[in-house]
């Protein structure tokens, strides 16, 4: 599994990438690998802002559906409309085509409470 030294973890298995002061997120290829194949993503929180651990919306696999949790404060600028015919990019390429959400960090000093990839890779126990 990969982990990219870039990025930014949490105990619930998001990532998210920081360029200025937009962000990505996504779920880890820890998360879709534990998930299995993922068949629909819900979000409908564009436009609005989101508080740090908060519910912004779901993501479906053939055996379950999780919660996906905000890794910090911030404004939902764009949710990644290819997921919707194309859900299965998040299994592919969880990093990259399959990010979830764009969003406006609104408090940037968040980001270090957050794991790098060896503290989430011990935390996965890998």
């Amino acid at each position: 599994m990969k982990f990219p030294e870039s990025l930014k973890y949490t105990a619930d298995h998001e990532w998210i990438r920081v360029e200025g002061n937009i962000a990505y997120v996504g779920i880890t290829d820890y998360a879709q690998d534990q998930l299995g194949e993922i068949v629909f993503i819900d979000v409908d929180a564009e436009g609005e802002t989101i508080e740090q651990n908060e519910v912004f919306g779901s993501i479906e696999a053939v055996k379950t559906v999780s919660d996906l949790l905000m890794p910090v404060e911030g404004k939902v600028l764009e949710v990644n409309a290819d997921l919707e015919s194309e859900p299965e990019l998040v299994n592919s390429d969880p990093y990259g085509e399959g990010w979830i959400i764009k969003v406006e960090v609104s408090n940037a000093s968040a980001l270090d409470a957050l794991m790098t990839a060896a503290q989430y890779r011990a935390h996965i126990g890998e």
